[in-house]
C-alpha cells in the first residue's frame, strides 16, 4: 500500500490532529538533536546501574544519581532485564499493512518492539500518544513476521523506567481512531480548547491558542 501512515503521525494524530497538520505542512518531523543523547541511554542500563555519581551527572537524566539506580534497580528485578539490556536489533524499520516506522529496540525471542522516549513516564501506564506508537510498531512486527505480537515496550531512559504495553481492546481502539485521522487529514483541524497539551505544542504560536496558567483558570 502506498498510503501507509508513520508511526510518528500517528502519535501526533493521536495527541492532536493540529499539531499533525502543522507538522505534515511544514515537513518537520525529525526529532531535535538532544534526543539522541537520551535515547543512547536505554542502551547503556547495566553501566548506568553501577555509575558513580559523578558519571552519572555527565549524563541527560531527568532525575537524581540516586533515583536513577534505584530505578534501574527496580528495572533489573523484571525479567525483561537481560531482554532490553541486549536486544536483538536496533533502529529496526518496520513495515506493516497500514503504517510504517523505525522501532528503537527489537527485544526478546520472539522479538517485541520497544520505542524509547526522551520524555517523562505518567504516574502509570503510558501516554496515549506513545500507546498508539507502541501498537502501530507491534502490528507492523506481527505483519512482517506473519505472527502475533501482544506486546510492546516503553522505555523512559532519562528516568530509568520502562512501561509494558498490551495490545487491548482498548489500546487497538485507540490505534485504530489515530489512523483514521491520520488518513483522512486534509484539512485544518479545529483548535483544542482549555488543553494542557497546548502548553508544551511546538506549534501553539502558529496555532493562535491561548494558553492559560492555573493562576488564570482558577480566576486569580
Amino acid at each position: 500500500m502506498s498510503n501507509r501512515i508513520a508511526v510518528s503521525d500517528l502519535a501526533r494524530a493521536a495527541y492532536c490532529p493540529r499539531q499533525l497538520y502543522y507538522a505534515r505542512r511544514d515537513d518537520e518531523r525529525a526529532p531535535p538533536p538532544e534526543v539522541s543523547r537520551i535515547r543512547a541511554l536505554a542502551f547503556e542500563y547495566p553501566t548506568l546501574l553501577t555509575a558513580a555519581d559523578d558519571e552519572l551527572a555527565t549524563r541527560p537524566l531527568a532525575t537524581t544519581p540516586e533515583k536513577y539506580r534505584q530505578n534501574l534497580r527496580r528495572l533489573s528485578e523484571r525479567d525483561e532485564w537481560d531482554a532490553l539490556s541486549k536486544p536483538v536489533g536496533r533502529d529496526v524499520r518496520l513495515t506493516g499493512k497500514d503504517c510504517r516506522g523505525i522501532a528503537h529496540k527489537l527485544v526478546a525471542d520472539p522479538a517485541v518492539p520497544s520505542l524509547v522516549s526522551p520524555g517523562t513516564p505518567p504516574e502509570r501506564g503510558v501516554w496515549e500518544p506513545q500507546r498508539v506508537r507502541a501498537v502501530a510498531l507491534a502490528k507492523a512486527l506481527a505483519w512482517e513476521r506473519e505472527r502475533t505480537v501482544p506486546t510492546a515496550y516503553v522505555e523512559y531512559p532519562a528516568h530509568g523506567v520502562v512501561r509494558t504495553v498490551r495490545l487491548t481492546t482498548r489500546n487497538k481502539a485507540a490505534y485504530r481512531r489515530a489512523l483514521r485521522v491520520a488518513w483522512e487529514l486534509d484539512f485544518v483541524p479545529p483548535r483544542l480548547r482549555g488543553s494542557p497539551k497546548c502548553d508544551e505544542c511546538a506549534y501553539r504560536t502558529q496555532c493562535g491558542v491561548k494558553t492559560r496558567t492555573l493562576r488564570s483558570l482558577v480566576g486569580f
